[in-house]
């Protein structure tokens, strides 16, 4: 089925609804979703050098690509920069890495994934090193010129577009004040129960397209996890206005929450691996919340306390972490 499109600010537009392929548990697994999102309609696949995912991403691009059965130009490919490359003469390796793992000449879309750092131990794969226990952090990262040079790759024509991901309101306005490229996309937690308000209203002004990841608030990611942080997944599906008004659409919980989300212009990358439910996320475009129901959506948030991603453990110190210390200390 046909997916509608978000245009940038720089003309190139964005599929609102793509696959979000983090947490799947092998490469073999990996490219059946592909396969199957594929088959099923999705063109916007959205993944990241941290995911460890690329290479099976990039087998099945390349197989739909040489067979004639996809256009590059129908894909929407997102990647992202990885904590460890938050240095502005990694910045341009750490795309070609990117465009090699998946098969492909340029990125539709690339975005800074966090604005803290880790220190780049030189191996490009040790994403999270370690000592006595504990990451090691970069302090001397600087996300102004980290964007200066992503904007490099853009000029190269190694990118289309470029955006910043889980960055506050401050990070975004310090971006967007040196910016010559401005920034295309904000990629954010978004769901029901945290929305996110004050920080879709400076991207709005701006110009920017937010993506929500965790549209359904993630309630298969496991609590703790090596690198992604401490989750706790908040029971969307369990609220009673959420399943009232499901049930008077007849339509499922989850494409209520994801047509909330989408009729607000905000673009979701919900990951799942079950054919079916990619068939349903997609068919959530097929009909319209009224009004009064958005409202009572809205209505749900949680603010600071429906956040699920909570923590990434040792971020806290780092001058740009963007989770707020005093939340971290609050949560169990």
């Amino acid at each position: 089925m046909a997916n509608k499109n978000l245009k940038f600010n720089n003309g190139f537009a964005i599929p609102l609804i793509g696959l979000g392929t983090s947490l799947v548990p092998s490469l073999e697994e990996m490219e059946a979703v592909i396969e199957n999102a594929l088959d099923s309609g999705y063109r916007h696949i959205d993944t990241s050098f941290m995911y460890k995912n690329e290479t099976a991403i990039g087998r099945v691009l390349k197989r739909w690509l040489d067979s004639g059965k996809l256009k590059r130009e129908e894909l929407f490919v997102v990647s992202k920069l990885p904590w460890t490359g938050m240095r502005p003469e990694l910045v341009e390796h750490f795309v070609k890495l990117s465009l090699e793992a998946l098969q492909l000449s340029y990125l539709d879309l690339y975005l800074i994934h966090w604005p803290f750092a880790l220190q780049h131990t030189g191996n490009d794969y040790e994403i999270q090193p370690m000592k006595d226990g504990k990451v090691i952090l970069d302090h001397e990262s600087d996300i102004e010129t980290v964007w200066k040079s992503l904007e490099h790759t853009v000029d190269k024509n190694l990118v289309k577009s470029i955006g910043i991901s889980n960055f506050t309101v401050e990070q975004v306005e310090r971006i967007v004040k040196v910016a010559r490229i401005h920034p295309a996309n904000l990629q954010i937690e978004s769901h029901v129960y945290f929305q996110q308000v004050e920080l879709r209203e400076v991207c709005k002004a701006h110009g920017i397209v937010v993506t929500g990841y965790s549209p359904l608030g993630s309630p298969g990611r496991p609590s703790h996890h090596a690198f992604l942080g401490r989750y706790i997944a908040p029971e969307i599906f369990e609220d009673v206005t959420v399943l009232e008004i499901a049930q008077r659409y007849e339509k499922t919980p989850a494409q209520v929450l994801l047509r909330f989300l989408t009729q607000l212009d905000i673009v979701v990358i919900p990951k799942t691996t079950n054919r079916s439910r990619m068939k349903e996320n997609l068919e959530s475009l097929l009909f319209d919340l009224s009004d009064s129901d958005m409202e009572k959506l809205k209505v749900l948030d949680k603010g600071e306390d429906g956040r699920a991603l909570i923590s990434i453990p040792g971020s806290e110190l780092h001058k740009d972490c963007p989770f707020r210390s005093s939340y971290i200390t609050m949560k169990p």
